[in-house]
């Protein structure tokens, strides 16, 4: 596998801290849902993420490094939380589980208020 290099020129959020909860009329209950300005974020990462012939299904590590357009502290494991789930569902891995994204190695958060963006690399890992 050649090394895969992603970048999404928009300033990175997460998942976590732009979620809403809503009522589930069929079961009764509460449910945590992406809010809309993530839904909108995952799609414009959908439009710049090529996707490849076949998805990445062997052991790799995605390192993630992240532009903020702040210096506003966030948290890492959260960013790249959402990140995975955007690859997994452009196709570019088969899953975000650790038998695929076996590593994160070299990923950092770091700060470009001119052109915040994301930077991914996935590079194959042989054992």
């Amino acid at each position: 596998m050649d090394e895969i290099r992603i970048m999404i020129k928009m300033p990175p959020r997460t998942k976590k801290n732009h979620s809403q909860i809503i009522f589930n009329k069929k079961t009764g209950k509460r449910m945590v849902i992406p809010s809309k300005q993530y839904k909108e974020y995952e799609q414009a990462c959908l439009w710049q993420i090529r996707k490849p012939a076949k998805p990445v299904d062997v052991p790799v590590n995605v390192k993630c490094v992240y532009y903020m357009p702040t210096h506003r502290r966030v948290d890492l494991c959260n960013l790249i939380e959402a990140t995975m789930d955007i690859l997994v569902l452009a196709g570019v891995l088969a899953d975000d589980n650790s038998s695929i994204a076996v590593a994160h190695d070299g990923s950092r958060v770091l700060y470009d208020k001119d052109e915040p963006r994301t930077e991914i690399t996935i590079t194959e890992l042989y054992e």
